[in-house]
């Protein structure tokens, strides 16, 4: 999956592909290469050299804006589908492949279908709050793994200094980049005000909702 130019692409793909099959020749009787872009605009632009094993049976070129429409698509490509359209019409979509997940995908797809799906979500509003993509998709995030994740990854680290570089990373996703102060506010907190924002800020879209914090801490 290629989400972004890269020059060099196929130059790559192709030496690691052919390199990783001749050490697993024992392994392996064939070899397949599928290589999917959001569009075409990110193909590496000169593909001279690899007209041949581009036009290979065994090399599959997959554009996912040129797969027609999202909801006639298998569930599976149609997540992938979801990271490239525009962000209103994700919002309409999103729900729509959870109803569908729940009513064609058997159990444990669904649950891994709806992981996937709010992923992608959280990721594609970095800039809205937990309660705003709950309301886009009608679920609760907190029964989901991504939420669990944000929420756990600073125990597992098992020390405050952890706690504070997690914190400060979600905070600097949410509200933008922290001045050097504030930074010095969050730095001095005790590790249970730190579990407290870690929550909290999950709710955060500007500045203002952490200076919000601060004062009523």
């Amino acid at each position: 999956m290629q989400f972004q130019k890269d020059e060099r692409l196929y130059e790559r793909v192709f030496a690691e592909s052919w390199l990783y099959f001749y050490r697993n020749r024992d392994r392996f009787s064939n070899l397949q290469i599928v290589i999917l872009y959001p569009s075409r605009s990110l193909e590496q632009s000169d593909i001279r050299p690899y007209l041949s094993q581009l036009n290979s049976p065994q090399v599959n070129r997959i554009y996912l804006d040129e797969l027609g429409d999202i909801r006639s698509l298998p569930l599976w490509v149609a997540l992938m589908v979801l990271t490239t359209i525009d962000d209103e019409q994700a919002t309409q979509e999103a729900r729509y492949l959870l109803a569908r997940s729940q009513q064609e995908a058997p159990q444990p797809e669904n649950s891994a279908i709806i992981e996937l799906l709010t992923t992608i979500m959280v990721y594609k509003f970095e800039n809205k709050s937990q309660r705003e993509v709950e309301e886009m998709l009608g679920i609760t995030l907190r029964e989901t793994r991504v939420y669990r994740e944000i929420k756990e990854e600073g125990r597992e680290e098992g020390r405050e200094e952890g706690e504070k570089s997690l914190v400060l990373r979600q905070l600097a996703r949410r509200v933008g980049e922290l001045p050097q102060e504030v930074r010095q506010q969050v730095e001095s907190l005790s590790l249970e005000q730190l579990e407290n924002l870690g929550e909290a800020l999950l709710d955060f879209t500007s500045m203002a909702d952490l200076d919000a914090w601060f004062n009523q801490l």
